[in-house]
């Protein structure tokens, strides 16, 4: 039962949580050389819980107007397959996604006490969209924006929490940390095109077509990567964020698959899968960037 539950909690998927929350974390380590661990701790447990309750929310919507029964299943979309195959009752998972939103929630309020009204903003945002998400911001086409939008929410609080201001620094890490979390989404949502359109839903491939969709690809990357060369360019960020580069192959990989294969959901996979590897491994470079830099500031 406890492989259930990970299953449609999608936990590999939580590590964009645990990416964004450590890449806040370590840019306020880099520049301060201060570390509150017990609010570290405490925030990364309240983002996780807030990312599964949006996961278990997702499914439960998804299932509920049938797109899950229309869409071909794989390992990187057309959802979990748990209410499906019938593994958990619908009211279940829903229940389930509301106990997360509510334990998250509550960390939040801890912080908001904490830290004010920057937070309470935050948070706000976060309880919103996690509860419509499934049910109205898919279907306005503007899916991939609230994603990203909520990594760079995650960034900015995990951040605000140990500095307690705003840096630009934070407003760039969080951009590019969205933006990789949208790509994810956006590859993913090419081969759910027919059971999202069938019941309603407004994707960002939907609306733009999947031949102009496969060259909105390069985009995210592109934004990505031309947030990170101008924090170095201006003296925000150090020159090691360089190494964040070495995602690029990937990022090529999965580009030129995507254009070459997006009427082909099996073809897709592979290339689903760098873009899932290239929005890890660019992300987690960047942490590994701002923790060096504090450890050999002349880099």
């Amino acid at each position: 039962m406890l492989s259930v539950w990970f299953r449609v909690i999608r936990v590999r998927f939580l590590l964009a949580s645990v990416i964004a929350v450590s890449v806040g974390l370590a840019l306020d380590w880099s520049l301060t050389g201060n570390m509150k661990i017990f609010d570290a701790i405490f925030t990364m447990a309240g983002v996780m819980a807030l990312h599964a309750s949006v996961d278990l929310l997702n499914d439960f919507w998804d299932f509920k107007r049938g797109i899950d029964t229309r869409t071909k299943r794989t390992s990187m979309s057309g959802g979990t397959g748990v209410l499906p195959e019938g593994l958990l009752k619908p009211s279940t998972v829903y229940r389930a996604g509301v106990a997360f939103l509510l334990a998250g929630s509550a960390i939040g309020a801890y912080f908001v006490i904490m830290n004010g009204v920057i937070i309470l903003a935050i948070l706000g945002f976060a309880i919103l969209s996690i509860y419509f998400y499934s049910t109205k911001i898919v279907d306005s086409g503007m899916a991939e924006f609230f994603v990203a939008v909520k990594g760079t929410m995650i960034v900015l609080g995990a951040y605000f929490i140990q500095s307690g201001h705003i840096a630009p620094e934070a407003i760039l890490a969080g951009i590019s940390v969205g933006v990789l979390s949208a790509l994810v989404l956006f590859i993913a949502s090419f081969p759910d095109h027919d059971a999202d359109k069938s019941r309603g839903r407004k994707t960002l491939v939907i609306v733009a077509g999947k031949q102009k969709a496969a060259r909105i690809f390069w985009l995210f990357p592109l934004t990505a990567y031309g947030v990170i060369l101008f924090g170095i360019l201006f003296g925000l960020f150090p020159l090691l964020c360089l190494i964040t580069l070495a995602g690029i192959p990937l990022a090529v990989k999965a580009g030129i698959g995507l254009n070459r294969n997006y009427e082909k959901i099996e073809g897709l996979v592979p290339f689903m899968s760098a873009t899932l590897l290239f929005s890890r491994v660019t992300g987690s470079l960047l942490v590994v960037s701002f923790i060096v830099h504090f450890l050999w500031g002349y880099i």
